[in-house]
This record gives C-alpha cells, sequence and structure tokens, in this order.
C-alpha cells in the first residue's frame, strides 16, 4: 500500500479490527529494505504509528509461517523495542515508561497453519497477556491473527457483507465476480483495486524490514518448513518403497508355496500311481 495512501486507507480497517476508533499518525519509514525473494511467505508488511503513539505491524503471509506464536512474540517485541528507542530519544530525560504505548502484531494468512483449523468457525483470534490473579496491568503486546481461508469458508452461505467481512474479502478474493460485487457495495474499495495493481508491478516498494537478525530467522524458518515438506515426501516415498519391497516378498513367499504344493501334488500322485501297480502286480 503506498505510504502515501496508507493511512486513510487503513484507519477503517484497524478501527474494525482493534474493536475501538483509531487514526493513523503515519507509516514508518523502514530501517532498510526487505527485498521480495523466493524464500519469504509475505506477500504485504506496512507498520503504521497510530495518533496515540502505538504502533501496528500489518502482515499478510501466503503460508502462515511455522512457529507463529515464537516468530509474532519476536516481531513484537522488536516493534515494541522500535518504540521505545524513537520515544526515549524524543523525550530525553523527561522520558517516562507511561510513554510507552501499545503494539498491535496483526497478521492475515492466506493458507493458515494447521491450528487454526481446529476453530473451523472463527476467523478473527485476538490475543493479549493477562494474569492468572485478575491483577490488571497494561501489558503492551498484543496480537490478532486472520485465517483468511476460515474466513472464506464462513462466507459461502452469507447472505449480507459488514465493513470488516468487506475489508477481509478485499484481502482475499481475486475472483472478477466477487470484486464487483464488494465495488458495487462498497465503492471505496475501488481506488485500493487500482493501486493494489500498481503494487504488483513493484513489490519491493511495500517490504519493510524490522532487523537483520529477524529477516534471517524468517529465512530459516521457511528453509526449515520446506526441508520438513521434503523430509515428509521422503517418508512417504520411502513408505511405498517399502510397501513395494513387501508386495514383493509376499509375492515370492507365495510363489515358493505354490510351487512345494505342486511338487506334493505330484509325489502324491506319483505315490498312487505306484501303488495302484503294486496292486495289480499281486492280482
Amino acid at each position: 500500500m503506498n505510504p502515501e495512501s496508507a493511512p486513510e486507507r487503513l484507519n477503517e480497517f484497524l478501527s474494525l479490527i482493534l474493536g475501538t476508533q483509531v487514526r493513523i499518525h503515519t507509516v514508518l519509514p523502514n530501517d532498510s529494505t526487505r527485498i521480495a525473494d523466493e524464500s519469504s511467505l509475505l506477500i504485504t508488511d506496512i507498520v503504521v504509528e497510530l495518533r496515540d503513539g502505538s504502533l501496528a505491524n500489518v502482515e499478510v503471509q501466503k503460508i502462515g509461517y511455522k512457529f507463529l506464536g515464537e516468530r509474532s512474540a519476536c516481531y513484537s517485541a522488536d516493534l515494541l523495542l522500535r518504540q521505545y528507542k524513537r520515544v526515549r530519544s524524543k523525550k530525553r530525560k523527561k522520558f517516562s515508561y507511561r510513554d510507552m504505548k501499545s503494539v498491535y502484531n496483526i497478521v492475515l494468512f492466506e493458507s493458515s497453519p494447521k491450528e487454526f483449523y481446529q476453530y473451523p468457525d472463527i476467523y478473527i483470534h485476538r490475543c493479549e497477556q493477562q494474569s492468572d490473579t485478575g491483577i490488571r496491568l497494561e501489558l503492551l503486546q498484543k496480537y490478532v491473527f486472520i485465517p483468511i481461508g476460515i474466513f472464506k469458508k464462513t462466507q459461502q452461505n452469507k447472505k449480507g457483507r459488514g465493513k470488516l467481512d468487506a475489508w477481509l474479502t478485499f484481502f482475499s478474493t481475486d475472483e472478477p465476480e466477487e470484486i464487483v460485487k464488494l465495488i458495487k457495495a462498497y465503492p471505496q474499495f475501488k481506488p485500493m483495486y487500482e493501486e493494489a495493481y500498481e503494487i504488483c508491478w513493484n513489490m519491493e516498494e511495500i517490504m519493510g524490514l524490522f532487523s537483520k537478525e529477524l529477516r534471517e530467522l524468517d529465512r530459516n524458518t521457511v528453509q526449515l518448513m520446506i526441508d520438513e515438506m521434503q523430509e515428509e515426501l521422503d517418508r512417504k516415498r520411502a513408505e511405498v518403497e517399502q510397501q513395494k519391497n513387501l508386495a514383493e516378498i509376499e509375492k515370492s513367499r507365495a510363489d515358493r508355496l505354490e510351487e512345494s504344493e505342486r511338487q506334493k501334488s505330484e509325489q502324491l500322485e506319483e505315490a498312487l500311481r505306484r501303488i495302484a501297480e503294486l496292486e495289480s502286480q499281486r492280482t
């Protein structure tokens, strides 16, 4: 999403997701540039600062990363540290921890991690830290996870479409008929589709980077996922090969048994023939 238009575009979406009215102050500049390469599972990654000082990172992932909770915690911590450095640098001696605001990690998945399919009718999961005693502390790290695949399934028999569902449809569909229906119901999405078309020609402009270490972790995670899929494929191939070998062993055993039975049958016939000859000689 174009940094100049992102605040106006995302205000409504973030307000609906976070359940409170928010206004985006600015799209934060990237610390550096994350190049969209074959190892990245990200489609979109944008960091914005809200008017109250809170930070929100919005990601759209092609495939949900493995270790979702752990990865999200690392990115949230990085976001929190980023805010801390900026606010402390600005406030200097007047800085206090009350100046720190919430950080939100909002992740949408095209293909969801398996954990979400345990909740087939729920497509928005909001998470935050809380005490087991009821004590209320302002713990700043908050998360929203949206499995788009599950959202699309829940919409199949739905007639109406609310604002939040309209936004999720915008993020999830590429079917012309659905796009036309959405634009007719909510004309505000037409310029966003036009902008998305332009973005497709230069994906690097929207790829933000938290830190070099996190980028490396993401690459390693993707490689691990690929390795695990390869291991699963190799395991299945080995199972097929093993079944094939077992079938060949069974066939060989059956052939030997058939040959043994044939030989016994021939021996029995020969014995009966000789007995018959001996009896005929006696008579």
